[in-house]
């Protein structure tokens, strides 16, 4: 077939999309409030990843001089930025529309944000003495006008860039004449923001109602004992804020280790070129003149103008102020039908296989195991990927405690894990210390992979128990991240992945698999095979049909073969949470596709793979999205479902998630985000998906 014109949704504009649904979240009405307060925090933290990621790497693109068509879809690298800076500033100022609204709302609550102009007289004694305490001691503020080069701004912190007007005394006296000054002499200056200190300040009640004050304005009610010293006629603050390149350029140095390159790479991000500059966009024309030449900002630059306040991320953690009404009703997770955390799991295990899916499960599974293998006599060795760790991560002790009483234990850990590596290195430091044995990888790869193998002596044979998983080992994320774990003893598959362990460490030799597919080596080929294979039924009059949940969606070979499926009459239902670059419902290319993404209360995490219908269905779970780096520059595993019970679990929580007609928006050419409505059942998805697995544990 020739290609069409619009065959693909260029991927950051995807991603946009996907943030614009995160910001649908926090309009919604029948969200509780304090929980939309929140969605304009991911929406805003998102933001801060997608330009110190997509956006910095799309600046280097346009600065090495290329076009950069074939990277970017078609699309020249500066008219990318473009289109990317006007969609942000749309999104920005629909943002502040939406919290305005969000705020009033919760003045009908008795909950109210305050300015510094509107504090009471009261509350203005309680700030005061609440800045001298924890405020004052942690302000870091830079006089512009008396230093020559402008010191690095850290990246995402925010900043309260001040103009001081001055005044003319003909006898100055006091202290003030150290700080004599011509008539009109404009000085500048920044306050750093500090992030030691909750963003949301908490004022004494009065009555019933409940007051707060944001840190910024906390300061702007305090400015006067910051510049005391200076004679000024006028004063004025508005909040910026830089986000720098995130890239890590790795130091080729052959003497170093790998931590120490990481590490240093790490520390130079503190130094990485500014892609964005956000500012208040009330702010005096001289003011942000002087600030852009001062940073040195050009016109590659993402300038956005936005509102009063930034680093809207911080509303993720707005304080919940006792209201358990204004938030969603948290849901216990529930145990796993059949698996007792009393006795063994190992021998439960050993007799089936079981799947927990978190947060419906409780995650406390996965701790389990690895303590009885810490603990158990019989058990020899731990293999383990780590990927991101909770920062206080049971994992990391159990897997300690299984090291102190003489298990081998080795961990392949991911040192580049995005915005997490600083965490990682110190964990790796850490078990290192203690005895672990480390993997760092394989060169030019990262392993996502999510597995664990525990090799146990039973009648003087080695067993392997294990695990394999969409998500990683963290407890924190555990909670609000929906994922698939398979604990499982099946000795071939856990053989298979014993020989992913022995690939990150004797990287030149390429092992086969019959029943993993493992990245970088065979994802694409087997994935293709899998299609084909659905084609050749609907080509033989038999049914066709595909069924993928991932996050992201964004290869164009992967998204041509299902074109080419589609137009070979094969069914298929995508359930795309985040970029999808493939456009259904088109005629003569996609037919056959729907395509969906839920945002809602959860954040939808699994990969999960369903080819076929009925009894030779074929099911797989893994932590490979369907991505370029995913496919070929990574490694993955992708785990086959042989439990005809734990098929069909699967099947049901994708088939309950592609009924949703609440939170479900529908992927089409018109890239609109409209709302999936019909006239059946109201069914979301989420909450359907805890029901369902409350409902097993009665039967």
């Amino acid at each position: 077939m020739e290609k069409q014109k619009n065959q693909y949704v260029n991927r950051d504009i995807s991603w946009l999309d996907f943030n614009a649904r995160v910001l649908q979240e926090a309009a919604d009405k029948t969200v509780p409030l304090i929980d939309r307060l929140r969605f304009v925090g991911i929406f805003s933290n998102n933001l801060d990843e997608f330009f110190k990621v997509r956006y910095a790497a799309i600046k280097r693109i346009a600065q090495a001089g290329k076009g950069g068509r074939s990277e970017l879809g078609g699309i020249r690298a500066k008219d990318l930025l473009d289109d990317i800076t006007k969609t942000v500033i749309k999104q920005q100022a629909e943002s502040l529309k939406i919290l305005g609204a969000i705020e009033k709302e919760l003045k009908q609550e008795n909950i109210f944000i305050i300015n510094e102009e509107e504090v009471s007289n009261g509350q203005s004694e309680y700030i005061k003495d609440y800045f001298i305490q924890h405020v004052s001691p942690a302000l870091v503020t830079i006089i512009l006008n008396d230093v020559e080069e402008l010191p690095i701004l850290k990246d995402s912190a925010a900043y309260l860039a001040v103009k001081m007007v001055m005044k003319n005394e003909d006898k100055p006296t006091g202290i003030s004449k150290f700080f004599r000054s011509v008539p009109n002499e404009k000085r500048y200056a920044l306050i750093e923001i500090p992030r030691t200190i909750e963003r949301f300040v908490v004022l004494p009640s009065e009555g019933n109602k409940k007051y707060i004050i944001i840190l910024d304005d906390l300061i702007r009610h305090c400015m006067d004992s910051i510049f005391n010293i200076f004679n000024y006629e006028s004063l004025s603050a508005h909040m910026v804020k830089i986000t720098r390149d995130a890239q890590l350029d790795i130091d080729s140095d052959l003497s170093k280790s790998f931590i120490e390159k990481i590490s240093s790479s790490v520390k130079g991000r503190r130094e990485g070129e500014p892609v964005r500059f956000v500012y208040d966009k009330t702010i005096e024309k001289d003011t942000l003149k002087y600030l852009l030449d001062k940073m040195g900002i050009d016109d590659i630059d993402s300038l956005i103008p936005g509102g009063r306040y930034h680093n809207r991320r911080d509303y993720m953690g707005f304080p919940s102020l006792g209201r358990d009404e204004l938030q969603y009703k948290t849901y216990p997770p529930l145990p796993i039908q059949g698996l007792s955390f009393q006795g063994s799991l190992f021998e439960k295990i050993a007799t089936k296989d079981y799947l927990q899916f978190a947060p419906y499960h409780t995650f406390s599974y996965v701790v389990r195991f690895l303590r009885e293998a810490a603990l158990d006599p019989k058990v020899r060795s731990i293999k383990i990927t780590i990927y991101r760790l909770a920062k206080i991560s049971h994992v990391a002790s159990s897997l300690i405690n299984a090291v102190k009483n003489g298990k081998e234990v080795t961990v392949q850990i991911e040192l580049q894990a995005r915005f997490d590596e600083a965490a990682n290195i110190k964990y790796a430091e850490q078990l290192q210390t203690e005895g672990i044995k480390l993997i760092f990888g394989v060169p030019g790869l990262k392993v996502h992979s999510k597995t664990c193998v525990v090799e146990r002596l039973e009648n003087k044979k080695i067993k392997r128990y294990g695990f394999i998983s969409t998500g990683n080992f963290n407890e924190s994320t555990a909670k609000i991240y929906t994922d698939y774990t398979l604990f499982t003893s099946n000795q071939e598959i856990l053989k298979e992945v014993n020989r992913v362990f022995n690939f990150f460490e004797i990287n030149y030799k390429v092992h086969r698999y019959k029943h993993l597919i493992v990245s970088p080596h065979y994802t694409r080929s087997t994935f293709y095979k899998l299609i084909s294979n659905e084609m050749k039924k609907a080509s033989q009059g038999e049914e066709g049909f595909i069924r993928i949940k991932v996050n992201s969606l964004s290869d164009y070979k992967m998204i041509d073969k299902l074109y080419e499926a589609s137009r070979a009459g094969v069914k298929i239902q995508l359930i795309i949470r985040g970029i999808c670059c493939l456009i259904p419902g088109v005629p003569g290319m996609s037919d056959n596709i729907e395509a969906i993404s839920i945002v809602d209360k959860f954040l939808e995490h699994p990969r999960l793979f369903i080819f076929g219908n009925g009894t030779d269905s074929k099911v797989y779970i893994g932590s490979a999205d369907l991505m370029t780096r995913n496919i070929d520059r990574r490694v993955e595993v992708t785990c086959p479902v042989y439990d005809e019970n734990i098929k069909q679990e699967l099947i049901d929580t994708f088939n309950i998630a592609w009924s949703d007609n609440v939170k479900a928006r529908v992927f089409s050419a018109e890239q609109n985000n409209a709302y999936r409505k019909n006239e059946l059942i109201k069914v979301r998805s989420q909450f359907a998906t805890y029901d369902y697995y409350l409902e097993r544990l009665s039967n």
